[in-house]
């Protein structure tokens, strides 16, 4: 199946989309000012040492001290001690320590960014790993001659001396000598140019950063599938292709400008599908549908047969739609970039064959996610849990933030619940005041609500207290929003 990768650049930001047969996969967002930060290396200051949890806080110049754990330190890995004693963090940092450290989680939410002191360097065939000396092959590349075949290539390019190993990525399956010779020359010289910094620059400073959104296309999301790598500005397909030139020549059939005066992702219907993609509900081609609940643990997803009959009973239309939503939940994982603890809710299914047969569905559809993912089998409750790798923000949480007007709950309070709040709150005030008048400043929805249903309530309150109360409209107010102010 071909599939096409659209780039949108403007000043501001730029996004890529993955199209598969017409349909969105992936989308990926990176704002000028607020770069993923994923893949950089800094030279950090430890802050504070934390030997109750095992980690500590590392300056590495954001806003937030980053995050480091005992099990993300690579002297604690190397070391020679069995794995039922390992060395304390206490005795490996130490308070205003400098330690070069690279970002292995973006900052999310309130939590700052996740680190390791085990550092890898991405190029387009390999990936260096300059404290170790071994030489992995990615699991993707599952034939065992051509496997052995790569780990001999790159052997025969480490030099004596060299300290450093290397992870063979997909991307060098079919790649010459030459090709390999070329990435490992780049990555030796990024890392002794990290080296470099990391002896003159003082903490903290950032020592390494990663490609830009359009560059790792190139890197890391064409496969053999692409069919087109599509740019909509001139200034940066330019740029794309010099750096094709330099690291994948072999793209540059597939890279094209796209100058046309409709909007790129208009054309191919994106900007429609992150529209559809910020909404809780997912619409089934049958008629089913999915209820998408993104919260700070986990995200639940529930499926449902809605108006979908089409089969010969009530168990096969169950099948069928819990089938269906095996590849729709698959598709809206990568779309909206959800991470963490996946809690699945399919549709009660009393046949096992049929359980059995969704779960494999399921496992297939997600095989061609790029993050890694893991799938439990059914519940005794008839849920299917799942994990998949957070390793940046969710599209909600680049593009939207909390309503100012609910907090994030998703409901506010009805217009006749805020009604008996703000009665209640005259009568706080009338027994610790005594004001000429009352005046009561809401929502048009909240006074016209006083002026219709709960006129009898107010006017038997005015009554009560024995003083005058006046209604004004504030349009800036939203829903839950008032005051009672004291005349």
């Amino acid at each position: 199946m071909s599939e096409d990768i659209l780039v949108n650049v403007t000043p501001q930001e730029t996004r890529v989309a993955l199209v598969l047969q017409g349909a969105v996969q992936e989308l990926h967002v990176e704002r000028t000012l607020s770069r993923g930060m994923a893949g950089n290396i800094y030279l950090g200051k430890v802050v504070r040492v934390l030997p109750g949890m095992q980690s500590a806080f590392v300056d590495i110049g954001l806003e937030r001290a980053a995050f480091l754990h005992v099990a993300d330190i690579w002297d604690a890995r190397s070391n020679e001690t069995p794995p039922s004693s390992p060395t304390p963090i206490e005795r490996m940092l130490y308070d205003g320590q400098s330690v070069t450290v690279q970002v292995i989680k973006d900052p999310i939410g309130t939590k700052g960014a996740r680190l390791s002191t085990q550092i890898s360097i991405a190029g387009r065939m390999l990936v260096y790993l300059p404290q170790e000396s071994h030489i992995g092959i990615s699991q993707r590349i599952e034939n065992e001659v051509e496997r052995e075949i790569l780990r001999e290539k790159v052997q025969k390019l480490i030099l004596p001396e060299e300290k450093g190993g290397f992870i063979i990525r997909t991307m060098a399956e079919d790649a010459s000598d030459a090709d390999l010779q070329s990435d490992v020359e780049y990555l030796r010289k990024t890392w002794a140019n990290i080296l470099q910094q990391a002896k003159t620059k003082p903490a903290p400073a950032l020592l390494y950063q990663d490609l830009d959104l359009a560059q790792r296309v190139m890197r890391d999301f064409v496969n053999d599938e692409t069919a087109s790598i599509q740019v909509d500005s001139r200034e940066n397909y330019l740029k794309l292709q010099q750096f094709a030139e330099l690291y994948t020549p072999s793209l540059l059939p597939k890279l094209a400008h796209y100058p046309g005066e409709r909007p790129l992702f208009d054309l191919y219907g994106v900007e429609e599908e992150i529209q559809r993609a910020l909404g809780r509900r997912v619409d089934l081609k049958s008629g089913g549908y999915l209820i998408v609940d993104q919260t700070e643990a986990m995200t639940t997803i529930d499926v449902n047969t809605g108006s979908f009959v089409n089969g010969r009973n009530f168990d096969d239309t169950i099948f069928k739609t819990n089938l269906e939503a095996s590849h729709a939940i698959a598709r809206q994982l990568r779309l909206r970039n959800l991470g963490g603890i996946m809690i699945l809710d399919f549709i009660d299914m009393e046949n096992a064959e049929h359980r059995s047969a969704v779960l494999s569905e399921l496992n297939r559809a997600l095989s061609r996610d790029r993050t890694k993912v893991s799938v439990s089998g059914f519940s005794a409750l008839g849920l299917v849990e799942m994990t998949r790798k957070r390793t940046r923000e969710s599209l909600a949480h680049i593009l939207c933030e909390p309503c100012p007007a609910c907090g994030g709950k998703g409901q506010v309070k009805t217009a006749r619940t805020i009604c008996y709040e703000i009665l209640r709150e005259l009568t706080r005030e009338a027994k610790q005041f005594n004001p000429r008048e009352f005046r009561i400043l809401a929502s048009q929805v909240v006074i016209d609500m006083f002026l219709e249903e709960e006129s009898q309530h107010l006017a038997m309150l005015g009554a009560f207290l024995g003083k005058p109360i006046s209604l004004q409209v504030e349009t800036v107010y939203h829903q839950e929003q008032y005051d009672v102010i004291l005349m």
